[in-house]
């Protein structure tokens, strides 16, 4: 190659993320470059960590907040290492590596945009909190590159995205924690419920009140500003897989949502955790008085509202089976009968037990195991609300492959599963 044509580091990289070799693909020792301090792990047992979207949610797993259910959240474990810190906005993302190198006698990086992160040798781990529409196409991207991911709800507003991360998580051999914290957290009374249900303690089940609806994005979002992006503002990597809009003068995350994508992912991950349904999906979707209703092929039926006559709860769902009901949320763990949270859930009704969340993601880093919400687990979930939101928008009865993932001849609806990333940001 002649002197000058010579690809850069990064160029390289952008352009064979989707053929990285087989020694990626293999288990890898976790590496820790970064020097320990006194009382921290030893080097070799620290994992280098980078977080990307330092928002509300982000900056609430970095620093401490309400769902990191740990003081001083990723920051002040001492079996971490952060090495990078990433938001479109150079403000944010330079007052976190501020904040964040305070605590250490190594350098934090700060970067505008998840693809240069990537570049680094010694992060091991990206947790990913941000914008709606990018979070699934950054995990992927991130496990080509060979790092295990952390990724937060909503995963993906397209079920082809889903998918191939999916594909990218296994053939990397990446480890992947969806932010369903509620199979961890809220002192297991998800998991006693589901363990029940599953274990037969309600009978033969025959129908779930998801309290939410489907969900999409609405693309592009609304707005445009008429002026061009701020300096301090990536707009290129807000914008990120989607076909290039201009400035709206709202870098949120949450600015394409429509319907439940934003709280909804919550819920439907306790459905279909609830109905044994990790690795699969309904097989028909309805739209009936305006509700979604899901028909799965063990007979279940899953309304996208609350059970008549009452009020949803946060985050969880009322399953109704032939010998009583359990109704579980953030909040609360009833039944009717009483009596059926005192029973024992048949030898079936076990589940994956994990007591917090971020925990079970670093021991999986290190034992290579399986984390309690893996990708596809995350991915089934959010392909649930998803098609709640296609069934919305096209407002008629589909049917639902859940095996080959299409619609069945069906090609209007089939072409609402995917859409085109632009360039620099392709799927293979």
């Amino acid at each position: 190659m002649k002197s000058g044509s010579r690809l850069t580091r990064r160029q390289a990289l952008r352009r064979c993320l989707g053929a990285i070799g087989a020694s990626i693909a293999a288990p890898v020792v976790v590496r820790a470059s970064a020097l320990g301090r006194d009382g921290a792990e030893p080097p070799s047992e620290r994992i280098g960590m980078g977080f990307v979207g330092l928002g509300g949610q982000g900056s609430g797993h970095l620093f401490g907040g309400a769902w990191t259910y740990l003081p001083g959240g990723y920051l002040g474990r001492k079996d971490v290492q952060v090495l990078g810190v990433c938001d479109v906005q150079q403000k944010r993302a330079d007052e976190a590596k501020a904040r964040a190198q305070r605590q250490y006698d190594t350098v934090v990086t700060a970067y505008t945009d998840i693809r240069d992160m990537l570049l680094s040798d010694d992060i091991d781990a990206v947790l990913i909190a941000a914008s709606y529409h990018a979070q699934g196409f950054m995990s992927m991207l991130a496990a080509r590159a060979g790092k295990d991911v952390y990724c937060e709800k909503p995963f993906t507003f397209s079920i082809r995205w889903g998918r191939a991360t999916v594909e990218a998580v296994r053939r990397h051999g990446r480890v992947f924690q969806g932010g369903a914290q509620q199979r961890s957290e809220y002192e297991g009374r998800f998991r006693r419920a589901v363990e029940l249900i599953r274990g037969g303690a309600i009978g033969k089940l025959k129908t779930v009140y998801a309290n939410a609806g489907g969900g999409g994005l609405q693309v592009p979002p609304p707005g445009n500003d008429d002026r061009p992006a701020p300096p301090d503002v990536n707009w290129d990597a807000y914008v990120g897989p989607l076909p290039w809009f201009p400035y709206t003068g709202n870098t949120s995350g949450h600015a394409f949502g429509t319907g439940s994508i934003n709280w909804g992912p919550h819920h439907y991950d306790i459905v279909q955790w609830g109905i044994g349904a990790d690795d699969t999906g309904p097989t028909e979707i309805a739209l009936e008085k305006d509700t979604v209703v899901y028909r799965y092929a063990n007979g279940v039926e899953v309304f996208g509202c609350p059970p008549p006559g009452q009020q949803g709860g946060s985050g969880g769902a009322t399953f109704v089976g032939t010998d009583g009901t359990i109704n579980v949320h953030r909040e609360v763990l009833t039944s009717d009968p009483p009596d059926v949270l005192r029973r024992s859930p048949g030898p079936e009704g076990r589940v994956y037990q994990s007591d917090s969340h971020s925990g079970n993601f670093l021991e999986c880093i290190r034992t290579r195991q399986r984390t309690i919400c893996d990708v596809e687990v995350f991915h089934r979930a959010s392909s649930a609300l998803l098609l709640g939101g296609i069934a919305t928008q096209l407002r008629r009865k589909l049917t639902w492959d859940p095996k080959r993932e299409e619609f069945v001849g069906d090609d209007e609806a089939n072409r609402l599963l995917s859409l085109a990333p632009r360039e620099g940001w392709r799927l293979g």
